[in-house]
């Protein structure tokens, strides 16, 4: 008996073959122009970032945001904002792996489950710099080509159009109910 007579075949496809998730909480330092009296706002933009597969159970993912402060200066009579570029490096590891995946030419997929997000802002101690608490989250995913077994159906049935009856009878039609839709928008 051949290979091919045999009840099972291998197939090679694209799947997913690693994952991984990382929250990640940190504190970025700013420096004001002025000495700060308060601060009034904080809010982060400009998120950008991008991964790579770095070993073969960790994914990197490198990227930069802009750090906006509001603040009061001068006793609380003047405002101004400062911004500061932030970089940051997450290593995430791959917490779900195919070992037996084949092939060198792997695709990772970066998803941000938690953008970069200001908990807490506050003046440093000092009193000169503002020191700013902030959080993300991401969910990576690694696809490369695998191996399936799949079971073979010995009788080999191969359907038609015709095989398949999706024809509405004359009773079902008629049973329909044509304000079914506008019933439910009304609620």
């Amino acid at each position: 008996m051949s290979y091919l007579d045999q009840e099972y075949r291998e197939i090679i496809t694209k799947a997913v073959i690693g994952k991984g998730r990382k929250f990640k909480q940190e504190t970025d330092t700013i420096s004001p122009t002025h000495r700060p009296s308060s601060i009034l706002g904080c809010w982060i933009i400009n998120h950008q970032y991008h991964a790579k597969l770095t070993k073969k159970d960790t994914v990197e993912v490198r990227g930069s945001y802009d750090v906006n402060v509001w603040y009061a200066y001068n006793d609380n009579t003047k405002t101004e904002v400062v911004s500061e570029r932030v970089e940051y490096c997450d290593q995430i590891p791959l917490s779900v792996r195919d070992k037996k995946h084949i092939g060198h030419d792997n695709e990772v997929i970066a998803k941000v489950i938690q953008q970069p997000n200001c908990l807490e802002c506050s003046i440093v101690s000092k009193g000169s710099k503002v020191k700013v608490d902030v959080e993300r989250e991401f969910l990576v995913e690694v696809i490369g080509e695998t191996k399936i077994s799949v079971k073979v159906d010995p009788k080999g049935k191969v359907y038609t159009d015709d095989d398949w009856d999706l024809a509405i009878s004359d009773d079902e039609f008629d049973e329909l109910d044509p304000d079914f839709l506008d019933d439910h928008e009304e609620e």
